[in-house]
């Protein structure tokens, strides 16, 4: 049946009002605000005007490049990287490499917004969980509440999106939310509420399977940027029959596997890339065996 997109408006809506209000408040700073509200926002008017109009690639590369290189000049602190008994400052290379990241998991996440719930059920865990570590290890946290604002403004679209979903979030939202939960996670580690680490594990599931499709894809000549069905997801739920076990299965993975580990790489930081290669060993091995990336799947 004919299903409407561009649903994920309401998330980057509600999120944006309830953020400005916590401004206005006096609990969010304001090189913070603006940084997510005119990055985050651009992030998302490109999606919109995809979703309607079809942007070139370019287009949409080179906005994704100046919204992440623009949000650094707002930021004060930048996270150090916690290595073993000491924390690394990259400098301007640190820099380089958020900008990458950030753009890397901006488009990973609409990549991986295939199937329904699988892009909410991410983000509500991931937010979640980086919003109850923060809470249980600084406490009353202003951060805790951006948080969990995306995490109420996604669970109010998942309703909808459940499988069999009624509704799409479309590109306006899926690039928001990955462009936003980097934003954060950059926004928190320098905070010193939550470890860098932590974050990438709590992103595992959909970094694994992005990263081993797109690596896979690019060795063949493959031209990456153009949508497919080859991620590991996709193929499980065609395997399946089923877009809600794969779905379920993604929430079993971020509440059994990543979480526990998130906290312990966050509670013992300077083991944090320890803990970070316990957590993708298993998933990199789980979605290249399933085919992530590969033909005839």
């Amino acid at each position: 049946m004919p299903t409407p997109r561009g649903g994920g408006v309401a998330i980057v809506g509600t999120f944006f009002a309830g953020s400005i209000l916590q401004w206005w408040n006096g609990f969010i700073p304001d090189n913070i605000i603006t940084g997510i509200v005119i990055c985050a926002g651009l992030v998302a008017l490109v999606g919109f005007l995809d979703d309607h109009w079809h942007l070139s690639v370019g287009i949409r590369f080179c906005t994704h490049v100046v919204c992440a290189i623009g949000f650094l000049f707002f930021l004060n602190d930048f996270p150090l990287l916690p290595w073993f008994d000491r924390e690394i400052n990259f400098g301007v290379t640190g820099y380089v490499a958020v900008t990458i990241s950030l753009v890397w998991l901006l488009n990973l996440y609409n990549f991986m917004d295939g199937i329904d719930g699988i892009a909410g059920v991410e983000a509500i865990c991931v937010a979640g969980a980086g919003a109850f570590i923060i809470w249980l290890n600084k406490g009353d946290s202003n951060y805790v509440f951006l948080l969990l604002l995306l995490v109420a403004s996604t669970a109010g679209f998942l309703f909808w999106n459940w499988p069999p979903a009624k509704i799409f979030m479309g590109d306006t939202c899926s690039g928001f939310l990955g462009f936003v939960l980097g934003l954060m996670a950059i926004i928190t580690s320098a905070d010193g509420g939550i470890s860098i680490w932590s974050w990438l594990i709590l992103l595992g599931f959909f970094l694994s399977d992005a990263t081993i499709t797109l690596i896979r894809r690019i060795f063949r000549g493959e031209k990456f940027y153009e949508a497919h069905r080859s991620h590991a997801y996709q193929i499980l739920s065609r395997r399946l029959n089923s877009h809600l076990k794969v779905t379920f299965v993604c929430l079993l993975i971020n509440v059994f596997w990543l979480f526990p580990l998130a906290y312990m790489a966050s509670y013992r930081y300077e083991w944090g890339v320890l803990f970070a290669l316990v957590a993708f060993f298993p998933l990199v091995v789980f979605v290249i065996k399933v085919g992530a990336g590969a033909l005839n799947n």
